[in-house]
């Protein structure tokens, strides 16, 4: 029995939802499809899938058994790719797409690094705070930041973590002061982001540990983040951004955090490309160059104040 082909046939066939559609795919005979099935029941000691003669189903161990089957096909996938994308040079055109104000701010200090260290790629980069099908649009590899959706079938890698912060120029603080409670906040003017569930009330989190929603002024709502931080620094408000926006305004001086010992919440910033299978040795090369420059994903390598 090769079970390894076995397992490849089952997740096939769940994915087909047809022992036929499966056996063509995989260029098999039924009756092979259906041995492999078979055999891997009997070795398992258990049955994975419920058969009648129009569905197909999976049992509650087939459920487990897939999940785990996915992922051993994956990394045995990915393995291979590796050790096939080292016999090559990245080379070609590579199709990036990336969060609008993350591309502005960080991937644009990234990327001629990367053209340094791979001269061969061309890199064709795309900003846009809309959201985008990685595999319809045509693009290699995506940088998304936490409120964005993408394909969940796809590969994800989470490259770090952004906090949110409360910020204002010291123009505006010598001003109107700054707040020393998350109350005060309704009293100021608001630089707000036209993010539907943060234009009336910004939630933070209090010394107790418990969110308070506070009601917010809105002294301007603008859907690009790059004018809010503009007119923040002009003095105009005060405004809460993902410290990846902020990092270098705040070792400046050109803005000053406020409330910093409240949280206000934190957003990942994820890294997504469409399959591990095949991957090509320009689009590891930048998966791997962009995973060996956040060593900790699990930290906000940005918040320096």
């Amino acid at each position: 029995m090769d079970r390894l082909q076995s397992m490849r046939v089952f997740a096939k066939v769940v994915e087909q939802g047809s022992f036929a559609r499966a056996a063509a795919q995989l260029d098999l005979s039924n009756a092979v499809v259906t041995r492999h099935l078979a055999d891997l029941e009997s070795h398992l000691g258990t049955r994975l899938l419920n058969r009648t003669t129009r569905k197909l189903s999976l049992t509650e161990t087939g459920m487990a058994y897939l999940e785990r089957v996915r992922q051993i096909l994956q990394d045995i996938d990915d393995a291979d790719a590796i050790a096939s994308s080292h016999a090559k040079s990245p080379s070609g055109t590579l199709r990036v797409y990336s969060h609008l104000g993350f591309g502005q701010l960080q991937l644009s200090k990234l990327l001629p690094h990367y053209a340094q260290k791979f001269p061969d790629v061309v890199l064709d980069v795309t900003l846009s705070g809309r959201t985008v099908d990685l595999v319809e649009d045509g693009f290699d590899v995506g940088i998304f930041i936490g409120i964005q959706k993408f394909d969940v079938s796809m590969i994800s890698r989470q490259i770090g973590v952004t906090e949110l912060l409360l910020c204002a120029s010291p123009d505006y603080v010598k001003r109107h002061g700054a707040p020393q409670v998350p109350e005060d906040v309704s009293h100021h003017a608001c630089l707000n982001f036209s993010f539907e569930q943060l234009q009336h009330r910004w939630p933070i989190k209090g010394e107790d540990g418990i969110t308070t929603n506070i009601p917010v002024t809105s002294k301007m709502v603008s859907n690009d983040g790059e004018l809010l931080r503009q007119c923040a620094m002009a003095g105009m408000g005060i405004m809460i951004r993902p410290s990846f926006s902020l990092s270098d305004d705040l070792v400046s001086g050109r803005l000053v955090r406020l409330l910093p010992d409240r949280h206000l919440g934190q957003m990942s910033v994820i890294m997504v490309y469409p399959s591990r299978r095949l991957l090509s040795a320009t689009v590891r090369s930048f998966v791997d160059f962009m995973s060996s420059q956040f060593p900790h994903p699990e930290r906000d390598p940005w918040l320096k104040i």
